[in-house]
């Protein structure tokens, strides 16, 4: 290794060959490997054969059908390298996507748009401007040219949108994450760059949210409640607003409590919507 690589992850995994230079991989099945990621590429050893993918020649389909539908992805990363797509997990990391997600990503200059929306309002006076994008511990940033500099939980990301707009003048791919800023308000930032930015960083944001997520299912007058709370209804209006009484009110703050959508402000049941909780309250209000 170069002197500024570092290795960051040595693992026991196991990859599956999708596409190998543009050809299906006939009878495809999952092969046990040894890993090697650093900051610069992912080493995939196997049969005596090593494969070395350096981060800049990878972009990650978004398009689900490229993976046969009886393979399970969960804590999987899929990669398109050149004309081959191939699905590597970690037998023995956790997160291994998360993992992958912070190493590819770490110190990349990407575009953004800061704050784009604040509380549902479109922010037309902000303009895209370059960003050095970090993942420290628990947190993402961006530093701006100007000295400024965007500080946010990751587990605090709500929502994950992908969507297609101009920047700086050219038509590009966008990823709008939904989280809170300093003074708690719900805001989005825009994010866009090259493919490989793009499509690294809708991936590392989606398996946040969708790993906070279980089957936990809506009563529709929970999702009533999580919708008011999402459009800035008071706690203590609530009962008026949707229209049942208090005490139903305060079992459906202990359920989503329970669930982990709300956090609990003060001990008569105030509370405020969390980045789960928006998530909720956004299917439920593209459901109704």
């Amino acid at each position: 290794m170069s002197g500024d690589e570092r290795k960051l992850l040595e693992t026991a995994g196991d990859v599956y060959d999708v596409v190998r230079d543009g050809e299906p991989v006939d009878q495809p099945s999952w092969t046990s490997c040894r890993l090697l990621l650093t900051n610069k590429r992912l080493v995939v050893a196997q049969d005596g054969s090593k494969q070395v993918i350096p981060h800049g020649k990878v972009t990650i389909p978004r398009d689900e059908s490229v993976v046969p539908d009886d393979i399970e992805t969960a804590g999987t990363v899929t990669l398109r390298v050149g004309s081959s797509v191939l699905v590597v997990t970690a037998t023995d990391r956790d997160d291994f996507v998360e993992t992958y997600c912070r190493a590819n990503l770490g110190g990349s200059v990407v575009l953004a748009k800061h704050p784009a929306v604040v509380g549902g309002v479109v922010q037309d006076d902000t303009t895209w401007s370059k960003a050095k994008f970090a993942l420290d511990a628990d947190v993402f940033k961006l530093q701006f040219p100007d000295g400024d500099q965007l500080t946010a939980e990751i587990d605090d990301v709500g929502t994950v949108e992908e969507r297609t707009g101009s920047v700086m003048g050219a038509e590009r791919d966008i990823v709008a994450v939904e989280h809170t800023d300093e003074d708690d308000r719900s805001v989005e930032t825009h994010l866009s760059g090259n493919a490989r930015h793009t499509t690294v960083l809708a991936t590392l944001f989606e398996h946040v949210v969708e790993r906070r997520e279980d089957d936990y299912e809506l009563s529709e007058a929970e999702s009533q409640v999580l919708m008011a709370l999402y459009s800035g209804v008071s706690p203590f209006e609530m009962a008026d607003f949707v229209g049942i009484d208090v005490d139903e009110v305060e079992e459906i703050y202990q359920h989503l409590l329970e669930v982990g959508a709300v956090d609990k402000v003060r001990t008569r049941t105030e509370v405020t919507l969390n980045a789960q909780g928006r998530n909720m309250a956004s299917e439920a209000m593209s459901e109704q």
